[in-house]
């Protein structure tokens, strides 16, 4: 195993193990390269939500298994027939695996390929996942091993810190690509203050987008989110509506600011608000979409009908695919977007554990988290 420095015979990581509901901080052997791999030095992991939420339900296939699908770092060690990659680049990881030949795959929606997976996650698709098996583990650890196709050079200008949130980014990206939007759209974004809202708040100036509709459910997290856009935005915050379940005072405000309805829902409300947080659909005007990609396991209380009578798009979408990393990554090299404002909270590995009670518990207002190892 080639490399610019000795490496040590073991490193700290988080995984999950069988049967247990708990994040465990294990010293583990280094991963073992193969011919087609790099070895990454990791710098940063993005903290994410569905991470530990998933380690609570022991979803988890192999185990145990090395938590975390955003990372940055530097290569320190490549395989045998590695040649686009030199030691000591800094890049970031690409976590998604895919067959890359399918018709999904040729055709910039590899998220749907049957053999999707996420390194340091799950498996998505239906077939039988083979490069999971070797690259389930990820990157909240000192050290993570990738192929090659899945790395990104960072921008010089970029820091370790930015390059491992691209993939909440790019999700947003994607997200918004699929809302179809058309010139002076009206957005409403849901679930607002978290790592993906406050992405979509700070792309949209790159999209068609004369105003967003921001519903979370703190106001004074509101306040502080609407100062990231460059876009007019206006803010519901569902604390401030009273029993709004009962009431439909959500709707009734969405309708108040926007009379004839939204263009686009983006929406990433997961399950804990439940079947409440579709009074949004009555803020949708006619032709308008709704993208998903919050996880609300509820059912949408909506008669087909209704599609069929207000043209409505219902579009569900999950990850990202490579043009929306390089979207991401190329507004950030060119200057055009500058998100290091949204790196709120930085922690330690060996304090992970509290870090993610910290995140599950809601104890702190964090937009996006970042482990160092």
């Amino acid at each position: 195993m080639p490399s610019t420095t000795d490496l040590p015979k073991g490193m700290l990581a988080a995984r999950a193990h069988e049967g247990s509901t708990e994040v465990h901080l294990d010293t583990i052997p280094l991963p073992e390269i193969g011919t087609v791999d790099v070895l990454i030095k990791v710098a940063a992991a993005g903290l994410a939500f569905g991470v530990f939420a998933n380690v609570e339900t022991q979803r988890y296939k192999h185990t145990p298994t090395v938590l975390g699908h955003e990372v940055s770092g530097t290569i320190v060690a490549i395989g045998a027939d590695v040649s686009s990659a030199s030691l000591g680049d800094r890049v970031r990881l690409h976590p998604n695996l895919c067959c890359r030949q399918c018709k999904y795959c040729v055709s910039d929606r590899e998220q749907m390929c049957l053999d999707a997976a996420m390194m340091g996650f799950l498996g998505f698709g239906k077939g039988k996942q083979p490069l999971f098996e070797t690259y389930h583990n990820g990157g909240l650890a000192e050290y993570v091993k990738a192929p090659y196709w899945l790395i990104d050079t960072i921008p010089e200008n970029v820091s370790f810190d930015v390059a491992a949130k691209v993939q909440d980014l790019a999700c947003a990206v994607r997200a918004l690509k699929c809302a179809d939007l058309q010139p002076k759209s009206t957005v409403i974004v849901t679930a607002a203050t978290g790592s993906m809202g406050v992405s979509t708040i700070k792309l949209a100036e790159f999209f068609p987008i004369s105003r967003l509709i921001l519903v979370a459910r703190s106001a004074e997290r509101l306040e502080e989110v609407q100062r990231l856009s460059k876009v007019p935005t206006e803010a519901i915050a569902l604390d401030e509506l009273g029993d709004w379940p009962i009431t439909k005072g959500l709707v009734q405000r969405l309708r108040e600011i926007a009379p004839d309805g939204a263009d686009a829902i983006i929406d990433y409300m997961p399950g804990a608000i439940g079947t409440d947080i579709w009074q949004v659909m009555g803020g949708l005007g006619y032709g308008g979409s709704l993208v998903h990609m919050g996880g609300n396991g509820t059912l949408l209380p909506l008669p087909v009908v209704a599609l069929m009578v207000h043209c409505w798009r219902i579009v569900g979408t999950r990850g990202n695919t490579r043009s929306d990393t390089k979207f991401v990554l190329d507004k950030l090299s060119d200057g055009t977007l500058n998100v290091d404002d949204l790196i709120s909270h930085r922690f330690a590995l060996r304090d992970l554990k509290q870090a993610v009670v910290s995140m599950t518990h809601r104890s702190l207002p964090m937009w996006m988290g970042v482990v160092h190892p």
